[in-house]
């Protein structure tokens, strides 16, 4: 027998140094809505999405970020066009760290925040 879900992947979550610096960047570099709320013992910032019950949810928390862009990569759906998410991340204190790199799906980016977190920005076709 194989387990195989609709969705394997659940949630996301990302830990920053400062969650409302983190906001601020993670906002402006993906042009996503971010809502502040608590979750259990956590104040946690969601990105929000469309339809909860079909879509993948993600959250950042006050935590330990890995720092140098060696943990997991997530990938964040971008407002826009690639370049303007390129612009955006860099003014918001991220860095680039890829050209744009083409997949059957559209085209994404590779990145850091300002906390050294992985992340991967994603125009679709």
């Amino acid at each position: 027998m194989s387990f195989t879900p609709t969705h394997p992947t659940v949630w996301i979550e990302l830990p920053v140094s400062d969650l409302t610096a983190a906001m601020a960047f993670y906002s402006k570099a993906t042009g996503l809505t971010l809502e502040r709320m608590q979750m259990g013992p956590n104040e946690t910032a969601l990105f929000k999405a469309s339809d909860f019950m079909t879509g993948v949810a993600g959250h950042l928390y006050e935590g330990k970020p890995a720092g140098d862009g060696t943990g997991p990569t997530v990938h964040l759906a971008a407002e826009g066009t690639l370049e303007e998410a390129m612009d955006r991340v860099t003014a918001a204190g991220g860095k680039v760290i890829s050209p744009a790199i083409e997949i059957p799906a559209g085209r994404f980016f590779y990145a850091t925040d300002p906390d050294g977190n992985s992340i991967g920005l994603f125009e679709a076709s």
